[in-house]
């Protein structure tokens, strides 16, 4: 046997000390080189699902001669959409501190996308907003906790307007449940009600601290989901023109669509990206018309695609609807985007009245396009590559006078 000694019996063993969990506090808005994670790639990425069903359902809609309830349905379900990619964005450019748990609940959150693509075809067609709105539930759990989660790391002012962010999403929530108990005629409604509640969420969290959003990288970020958008476009476009060619042997019929979405599309990329908008970030006031306003830049964009499918099918036989209206699906959108770019974007960055007409010009010019018959999809192609053009001439003329007066 062995005796215990005077000091009594060993004492067990101390367990280690809990590790606090790390803390997420706010990055640095002048910090170097801050440019999107592959986290948020794969965020973004996902989101293709979701806009994707929407383009579909916009486009059997438009086809199917109910073009005013189908845009209605696809403002909606795009608010969704964007919505729920804004949310993350913005905290993400200031919070992502990327440990564990920050991936994980953003995971959480790319799996109520999932969900909330699941049911755009359900909101469409049965205005059942079931799937759309657990899908959402599935996303602010995981932004709830996140938002929490700041507050628990920081205090004072930053720690209320974190409380404010969590506090606000939870009640909006609770709101959208309108869409599901509510009558079906009340719920366009519901739906405007709610929309502009969600707007003044952060309006109200951010009105005694502004979160350290990072202007480079929100510029980044909000140019990667416009590069996905036109991608999407690009994608149902083909599929439209390879199902037109290979059930109906319609090449001839399709080249001038075909040719002028592509114009188009590659026209949208460049008006876009030609200026360096992330010097134009320099408060909350201005990035929240900015941020806001890309709703219009996102959906048009997104809604040019479902335009030339529209215009394809119309050409091949499949979409009984004249082809003035197939041409506005493609036009309209188009005129849209332009517009919009024009004022978020180039209009802080053009100097003297003929570089700031162009784009204004192009979008009255790319509807006057939409009574041209067959031609209409083509010649706005056409009118989208000459304001680039000009544009650039413009941009280069100025840039050669500029160095003349120095010499």
């Amino acid at each position: 046997m062995t005796s215990s000694t005077a000091s009594g019996p060993t004492p067990p063993p101390r367990p280690a000390p809990r590790r606090p969990l790390r803390r997420l506090t706010a990055r640095e808005r002048d910090e170097a080189h801050r440019v999107a994670s592959p986290l948020e790639l794969f965020f973004d990425l996902c989101f293709v699902v979701a806009i994707a069903q929407a383009g579909v359902q916009l486009v059997h809609s438009v086809a199917g001669g109910h073009a005013g309830e189908g845009i209605l349905n696809y403002a909606m379900i795009f608010f969704a959409i964007w919505w729920a990619w804004m949310n993350f964005t913005w905290f993400a450019s200031a919070y992502d501190n990327d440990d564990a748990l920050y991936r994980v609940v953003t995971l959480e959150q790319i799996a109520g996308v999932l969900v909330l693509a699941a049911g755009v075809s359900q909101a469409f067609e049965n205005h059942d907003f079931l799937l759309v709105w657990l899908g959402y539930v599935i996303m602010r759990f995981g932004m709830i906790a996140q938002w929490l989660r700041v507050a628990r790391s920081t205090e004072g002012a930053e720690r209320t307007m974190a409380l404010r962010y969590a506090g606000g999403v939870l009640l909006c929530q609770a709101g959208w449940l309108g869409l599901l108990i509510l009558p079906e005629s009340g719920r366009p409604w519901v739906f405007l009600v709610m929309a502009i509640v969600e707007l003044c969420v952060p309006v109200y969290a951010e009105k005694d601290f502004t979160t350290s959003w990072h202007p480079h990288h929100i510029s980044e970020r909000y140019g990667l989901f416009t590069i996905i958008v036109l991608g999407e476009t690009i994608a149902a476009a083909t599929v439209a023109v390879k199902s037109g060619v290979d059930e109906q042997d319609a090449l001839g019929e399709l080249l001038p669509i075909a040719a002028g979405g592509l114009l188009i599309v590659f026209s949208a990329w460049w008006i876009y990206f030609v200026v360096p908008i992330h010097g134009h970030l320099r408060s909350n006031s201005q990035a929240f018309l900015w941020g806001y306003g890309h709703y219009l830049i996102f959906a048009s964009a997104a809604a040019i695609g479902a335009g030339l499918e529209v215009a394809v099918e119309q050409a091949v036989g499949k979409a009984h609807i004249s082809t003035l209206a197939a041409s506005a699906a493609v036009t309209l959108p188009t005129a849209l985007y332009l517009l919009t770019v024009w004022v978020l974007h180039s209009r802080h960055f053009k100097v003297g009245i003929a570089q700031q007409i162009v784009l204004p010009t192009a979008a009255l010019l790319v509807i006057l396009c939409t009574f041209l018959g067959d031609w209409a999809v083509l010649a706005a192609g056409i009118v989208s590559a000459l304001a680039v053009a000009v544009g650039v001439a413009l941009t280069a003329g100025m840039v050669v006078r500029e160095r003349a007066r120095t010499v």
